[in-house]
């Protein structure tokens, strides 16, 4: 008997320091997971999402114009910039 009782033993004993290593990693993680008190932003000259709209426009016809507002506020934030379409239907 006091073999299994110190199986038993060495089984709680790695399940319950297991528990406890797992708590700690969950914690780091959640740390890892906030998010900085800072962020970094780039100010590009080119909008990636205006040109990428103009090309596909270039290419093919939009079945619904969902970036047809944004493409407005880019226009009117840079309006020497932003090439026009000239295509309109």
């Amino acid at each position: 008997m006091s073999e299994n009782h110190d199986l038993e033993r060495k089984l709680s004993e790695m399940l319950t320091e297991g528990e406890m290593e797992e708590r700690q990693d969950r914690k780091d993680q959640e740390r890892e997971q906030i998010s900085p008190r800072y962020e970094i932003r780039i100010q590009t000259e080119l909008d990636p999402i205006v040109e990428e709209t103009l090309k596909y426009r270039s290419m093919a016809r939009e079945l619904d114009d969902r970036y047809d507002r944004y493409m407005d506020r880019a226009k009117q934030e840079k309006p020497d910039s932003a090439p026009s379409n000239e295509e309109e239907e």
